[in-house]
């Protein structure tokens, strides 16, 4: 009977607490909105008890929203189920003919099927030289000095289209609107070093872009700004281009100031580099670097690869997520839903993966409708979630066997375990926090259409935060 009386008194005492979040967080919602930066905006905000799952609070909680990179979390959760923990990406060296006397009489193909962290200067294994050291050594080993036919890049196993539907002519020549190709390289990321003028208006001077971009030209129209204003600079270079421009500002100063691009054409910068790593190396080749669909454009065919030489390994995915969460890195999403329509279609194109995302979610209690999304990283200001959506897919990471890597690579803000989101006019965080008394909440809140300074908005999206605390 004590028991009893004892259980009855605390689940009532838990009620209060609830009752008592749930006003301040209303309260809290209410001067929000009231804010000038919000008067033309939405806001929207759940929260759940991540013990029982139970609604703390909910408002606007089932109105699509641009979620922005917050929308990470649906590709993320879901990749670990449908791909693994353990999943590595491979590279495939290999080749066609035969090996006589030092000579391959044949074609070298490198097949690949999407590692996004080929070249990456992330891990040790995945970084340049480690990369293209692997290359020749699997060629000294079986004595290879001269190709007699092609070097043949095959990046048939994506789709031709490496950028997502919707993403915005802003964003697709910059590092963060990398495409995403069978083969990728360097995370499809090149740095433009620019020397500002003399004074504020003065034109800008490029000094170097690392690595070089191969067989593409850029006319430069970027201009200095103030001092200390920062990275306002932007480059228009669509991919399968030759030729873009920049525009912008960068700011005054004393020493070239860098701004990062996206590879046109990811399989031909790689090819590039194994064009001169052979030049250096000695290696002799009779015919071309070409990549397979660059053979397939001009209707011509390749003889598919026989033998293989060696086969190069990403770092397993919980690695990846690491990366993809922490850094909010675009190229890893996009790679993410090519790759699971690959694995369970046969091949890898944004559209596939997207729906067989969406019908995860859907088969584990979410409407399609609230996870409504035509990418994987969240960039296209098309992509409509909710926040009930989100907090119900943190709430089914914590029941999995892999949730403490799914946790750990989510990032800490305002002493929050949570994922950000940010493209023009929307800010959002989704994530999970311990209160003080020990009760466990689960969150999502977005606010899109605001007006004024980011940094402003999210200082008050902090504030509504701070009751769950």
């Amino acid at each position: 009977m004590k028991k009893l009386l004892f259980l009855l008194l605390l689940a009532q005492a838990q009620t209060g607490i609830s009752q008592n979040i749930a006003t301040r967080l209303a309260t809290a919602i209410k001067h929000f909105e009231a804010d000038a930066q919000v008067r033309h905006g939405i806001v929207s905000l759940y929260v759940a008890d991540a013990q029982t799952g139970k609604t703390v609070y909910a408002h606007n909680a089932q109105i699509g929203m641009a979620p922005a990179s917050t929308q990470k979390i649906f590709t993320s959760v879901a990749s670990f189920d449908l791909l693994g923990s353990a999943y590595r990406y491979q590279t495939v060296l290999g080749y066609d003919g035969h090996i006589e006397n030092g000579v391959l009489n044949g074609n070298l193909h490198i097949n690949g099927y999407g590692d996004p962290t080929l070249g990456s200067w992330r891990w040790n294994d995945t970084k340049e030289e480690v990369v293209t050291g692997k290359i020749m050594n699997a060629l000294k080993k079986n004595n290879i000095t001269k190709i007699s036919g092609n070097v043949v890049l095959n990046d048939a196993a994506f789709s031709i289209q490496p950028t997502p539907g919707g993403w915005i002519w802003d964003d697709i020549g910059n590092y963060y609107g990398a495409g995403c190709w069978a083969i990728n390289w360097h995370e499809n990321q090149y740095d433009l070093q620019l020397e500002p003028g003399k004074k504020e208006g003065d034109t800008t001077k490029i000094v170097k872009i690392i690595p070089h971009l191969k067989e593409a030209a850029l006319y430069n129209t970027i201009t200095t700004g103030k001092q200390g204003s920062g990275d306002n600079g932007y480059i228009y270079l669509a991919p399968h281009s030759s030729m873009g421009f920049t525009e912008g500002t960068i700011p005054l100063g004393n020493k070239p100031f860098a701004i990062s691009g996206a590879f046109p054409d990811a399989p031909g910068q790689f090819a590039d580099v194994l064009e001169q790593l052979f030049s250096k190396q000695q290696i002799k080749v009779g015919g071309v670097f070409i990549t397979y669909n660059s053979l397939r454009a001009n209707k011509k065919e390749c003889t598919p690869m026989q033998h293989t030489l060696t086969t190069l390994l990403s770092p397993p995915f919980d690695s990846i997520n690491y990366w993809f969460l922490r850094k909010s890195i675009n190229l890893y999403g996009e790679a993410l839903i090519k790759t699971i329509a690959l694995e369970k279609t046969g091949f890898g194109s944004t559209q596939k993966g997207v729906e067989l995302v969406r019908t995860f979610w859907s088969e584990r209690g979410i409407d399609k409708g609230a996870v409504n999304v035509i990418d994987g990283s969240g960039l296209s200001p098309q992509n409509r979630v909710t926040t009930h959506a989100e907090v119900k897919v943190l709430q089914y990471a914590r029941t999995r066997s892999w949730y403490k890597a799914f946790y750990n690579a989510l990032p800490e803000y305002n002493g929050m375990k949570m994922k950000s989101g940010s493209i023009g006019g929307a800010r959002a965080f989704a994530g999970y926090h311990t209160a003080k008394d020990g009760r466990q909440y689960v969150f999502s809140i977005i606010v899109n259409n605001y007006e004024g300074s980011s940094g402003e908005i999210v200082k008050k999206l902090y504030s509504v935060l701070n009751v769950l605390k």
